[in-house]
């Protein structure tokens, strides 16, 4: 009798088992099944538009053959000044609250403050920056557009800043202390070249992240039709194009907004890849 009752037993778990495990195969091909859809039709309507002219003219009028160079040129422009604004208050920031002040109540503070930055809204924070530059200059800007993905760089570089230098052994500030280093010089040239990689790594994440971001820009740096390289205007970025062909009746610029979307996924797939490559050289060293 107890022989039956522990194979009915194992009888009911494993038909539970075999009910779970089908159920998670049929989530995971139906979210698979709808990602390859969208790769797919992306693929499909950007490749046909993708040519030279794409990369060396401007947006064109409607009716008019032309390329995306000026979106392209304007996003460059724009994660750089992002990246030149972000990475060093976010590496700085990650350094205090990893070497400085581990177990201070303001790392505390200053780490759940960064985790809602993470989670925010990135139209919250171009509202935010309107608010603060564009409002008070009376035009949109560059230089907003380059601060509001500014703000969007620094939480993701603050994470995995902190995170690296953690992961640093104790053991290497020792040694560097027994030789007498100061605590300044065994931060940068031990504990950053020991968590290089990664902090690397955090910066590309935080690029990858900001290359596709519109929201902010459509408050801050708006958009523009020419050519132009005044910080102090409006300038055009990739993103808000896609948006702004993408809604049009015209489908000369439908078919340029599926080809930026896709130097845009391509962009973003070869940071993804550079970032899990230098992680895992990292790892190995």
């Amino acid at each position: 009798m107890p022989d039956t009752v522990a194979l009915s037993r194992y009888a009911g778990r494993r038909r539970r088992n075999a009910v779970a495990t089908a159920l998670s195969f049929a989530a995971t091909a139906f979210g698979l099944g709808w990602l390859v859809l969208i790769l797919g039709v992306l693929l499909w309507e950007g490749f046909g538009g993708l040519s030279v002219a794409v990369f060396t003219q401007m947006t064109p009028p409607p009716g008019s053959n032309g390329g995306l160079l000026n979106p392209i040129f304007g996003s460059l422009i724009l994660t750089a000044i992002a990246v030149l604004i972000g990475t060093p208050i976010g590496i700085l920031a990650g350094t205090y609250m990893a070497e400085y002040g581990r177990h201070d109540r303001l790392t505390s503070v200053v780490r759940f403050i960064n985790d809602i930055l993470l989670s925010a809204p990135s139209i919250v924070i171009g509202l935010f920056i309107y608010q603060v530059m564009v409002a008070p200059l009376g035009h949109f800007s560059g230089w907003a557009g380059g601060v509001a993905l500014a703000v969007i760089v620094i939480p993701v570089v603050v994470r995995t800043t902190e995170d690296m230098l953690v992961l640093v052994p104790n053991a290497l500030r020792e040694a560097a202390t027994s030789i007498g280093l100061p605590r300044s010089m065994a931060i940068t040239h031990i504990c950053y070249r020991a968590a290089r990689a990664g902090m690397v790594t955090g910066v590309l994440l935080a690029v990858a992240r900001i290359s596709g971001e519109t929201a902010p820009l459509l408050f801050t740096s708006l958009n523009n039709q020419f050519w132009s390289t005044d910080l102090n205007g409006p300038m055009s970025s990739l993103p808000v194009v896609i948006f702004q062909f993408a809604l049009s009746p015209y489908k000369d610029w439908q078919a340029l907004a599926w080809t930026g979307a896709l130097i845009i996924t391509l962009a973003v797939l070869a940071l993804s890849i550079t970032a899990r490559s230098l992680t895992s050289s990292g790892k190995r060293s």
